[in-house]
C-alpha cells in the first residue's frame, strides 16, 4: 500500500469524524450540551461545548495537514513531464483561410444607376 494511498484512508476518517463532531453540535448553541441537562451533571454543559469547539477545529486543522502531506507523497502520472495537456509540439500556427477559385475569378463590378433625363 503507498502513502497517498494510506493519506487517503486518513483522510476519509478524519471527514467522518468531522461530520460526526459537526453534525453533534446545535447552530444555536444547544446540540449535545442542551440535551445532557443541567451544569450538575459530570464536567457541565460549558466543557461539553468546548470539547466539541475545540475538536471541530483540530479535526480540521489535522485534515487540512493530511491533505498537504498526501499531495507531497502522489507520485502519480501528473508529475510526468511527458504528460501534459496540450503538448508543446501539436501548437502550431493557425492557418489561413483557403480562398476559393471561384472568389478568385469572379470581380465585382459596381452597378451604376441608370439615369434617365426628364424632359
Amino acid at each position: 500500500m503507498s502513502t497517498f494511498s494510506i493519506f487517503l484512508v486518513l483522510i476519509t476518517i478524519v471527514c467522518f469524524l468531522l461530520i460526526v463532531v459537526i453534525m453533534v453540535q446545535n447552530p444555536k448553541g444547544g446540540g449535545l450540551s442542551s440535551t445532557l441537562g443541567g451544569s450538575t451533571q459530570l464536567g457541565g454543559v460549558q466543557k461539553t461545548t468546548d470539547f466539541l469547539d475545540k475538536s471541530t477545529w483540530t479535526l480540521a486543522g489535522v485534515l487540512i495537514l493530511l491533505i498537504l502531506f498526501s499531495s507531497l507523497s502522489f507520485t502519480g502520472t501528473l508529475n510526468d513531464s511527458s504528460s501534459k495537456v496540450i503538448d508543446e509540439s501539436s501548437i502550431s500556427t493557425p492557418a489561413k483561410p483557403a480562398e476559393t477559385p471561384a472568389a478568385k475569378t469572379e470581380t465585382a463590378t459596381p452597378i451604376t444607376p441608370a439615369v434617365e433625363e426628364k424632359k
